[in-house]
């Protein structure tokens, strides 16, 4: 969905037409919580996006003002991919998400850790993730 395009006002229904599809909250947690920042890594992900479906949805993520595209350093063959200050402030969002699944379905042991400490301090855990988010805005 455009930028312009909008179901109605909303707001759940206006956050869910930039996130709300089956791919662009994980490209989010990919690039806030797996350290993924290029094309390739999110094609590595256990999902598996179809590349058409990833480039369709990269581009509605930047268009939406969630990421920023620029080339990469090492090689201009690649972009890199970045969440901006509106894509790190949806991290209240994933915590509940997978705060909400540990309740309801088999998570990895390793996730389990991390989100062990949200469900006794979320507002610690959210301000460490997003100083170390926020660092790599400026990062070249």
């Amino acid at each position: 969905m455009s930028v312009k395009d909008k179901r109605s006002n909303c707001p759940v229904s206006c956050a869910l037409d930039i996130w709300g599809d089956k791919w662009s909250l994980l490209i989010v947690r990919d690039l806030m919580l797996s350290n993924k920042n290029t094309y390739g890594d999110f094609l590595k992900s256990t999902e598996r996006i179809a590349t058409n479906i990833l480039a369709s949805r990269l581009q509605s993520l930047e268009e939406h003002g969630i990421i920023t595209k620029r080339e990469h350093p090492d090689s201009k063959a690649k972009n890199l991919y970045r969440l901006t200050p509106k894509g790190i402030d949806l991290l209240p969002i994933l915590m509940e998400i997978y705060i909400w699944s540990d309740k309801y379905f088999t998570i990895p042991a390793d996730i389990k850790a991390i989100f062990k400490e949200a469900k006794k301090d979320k507002s610690k855990l959210a301000k460490q993730i997003t100083k170390e988010l926020k660092s790599n805005l400026t990062a070249k």
